[in-house]
């Protein structure tokens, strides 16, 4: 199988081998772009948000990732304006990763468009498959959640911390568990209040 192939199978969802020497060369040389982001200095800013526009197939206005940032490639990743993730994001992204615009991660986050087939013999091979996933606008992701191959989640919606994203997830809910169920809808008490019975209080600061 040569290379376009194997990128073409890589996109499609079909069922291809990942350790070929002219694709793990070209992993390679995103990796690099990597590794010089997390070896930056914090007084580095301007460097990082050039480097950032190298890693990622495209970031938007004002996005910024905390290192370490882990990536299996990086320019399968798309994202949009308004972008925050706090350190130890994990982007498994062999396929396409599209995240939205205000959207905020906690530390220690996983997002993994990559999976292999359960049958051991090709597994052996190194077979591998990947599903795309779709991040909407103004989602909030709480520190430690993974999102596994395939899934979506709607815009505003907040999954809780350490929760396993395993099934789709509708716009304007709050989502939490393992594996990661909605608990309610965003409502009008969440325009009050932020925290139990403490009122929000910085809209006219």
């Amino acid at each position: 199988m040569n290379l376009k192939e194997t990128l073409q199978r890589m996109r499609d969802g079909r069922v291809y081998y990942c350790n070929s020497e002219e694709l793990m060369q070209k992993q390679l040389e995103c990796m690099e772009n990597i590794y010089d982001y997390n070896a930056t200095r914090p007084s580095e800013q301007e460097k990082r948000a050039s480097l950032l526009k190298k890693i990622f197939a495209e970031i938007g206005e004002d996005g910024y990732v905390e290192p370490p940032l882990r990536a299996n490639w990086g320019i399968n990743t798309h994202i949009g304006n308004h972008f925050y993730s706090n350190f130890n994001l994990t982007l498994v992204d062999d396929t396409d990763i599209y995240i939205g615009d205000n959207v905020l991660i906690g530390p220690n986050v996983v997002l993994a468009t990559a999976n292999h087939p359960v049958r051991p013999d090709i597994r052996r091979k190194a077979a591998q498959y990947n599903l795309p996933i779709h991040i909407g606008n103004n989602v909030w992701l709480g520190a430690g959640v993974i999102v596994v191959p395939g899934v979506s989640i709607g815009d505003n919606t907040v999954v809780g911390a350490g929760s396993i994203v395993t099934k789709d997830l509708p716009a304007d809910c709050v989502a939490f568990g393992n594996p990661c169920r909605v608990h309610r809808k965003i409502s009008e008490r969440d325009m009050i209040f932020y925290y139990k019975d403490r009122k929000i209080d910085i809209e006219n600061l």
